[in-house]
């Protein structure tokens, strides 16, 4: 990791699991977010939200985590959103790669929950 520590946090809002994403999140911090993403989509509420705005930095370690999450939401009958705003490294990630048309994205949070 290049910057600050990564954190990733978790809490239940309204209808919606909120994983929340702050600093630079790389491979070493991925099983901390798989951990989180394979929770909600085994249980709780029919939402997951990932909140990205926090992060400025994610690589593809991360994007791999956040495409098999969606197919696991997905075949649960359960919804996964992105939630920005998305900073730029970010968004050229899922761009670049091909993978932005995978996920639900939305501008912010409160967009998000019902998106």
């Amino acid at each position: 990791m290049t910057g600050g520590r990564a954190v990733v946090t978790t809490t239940t809002e309204r209808d919606a699991t909120v994983i929340s994403l702050h600093g630079e999140v790389d491979e070493d911090d991925v099983p901390l977010l798989v951990r989180a993403l394979a929770r909600a989509s085994e249980g709780g509420p029919p939402r997951t939200v990932v909140d990205l705005s926090g992060t400025p930095f994610v690589d593809s370690s991360v994007l791999h985590a956040l495409l098999a999450a969606q197919r696991a939401h997905a075949g649960r009958d359960r919804v996964l959103v992105l939630a920005g705003p998305l900073h730029t490294a970010v968004r050229r990630l899922l761009d670049v790669t091909g993978a932005a048309p995978a996920f639900r994205t939305a501008d912010s949070l409160a967009t998000a929950m019902t998106c």
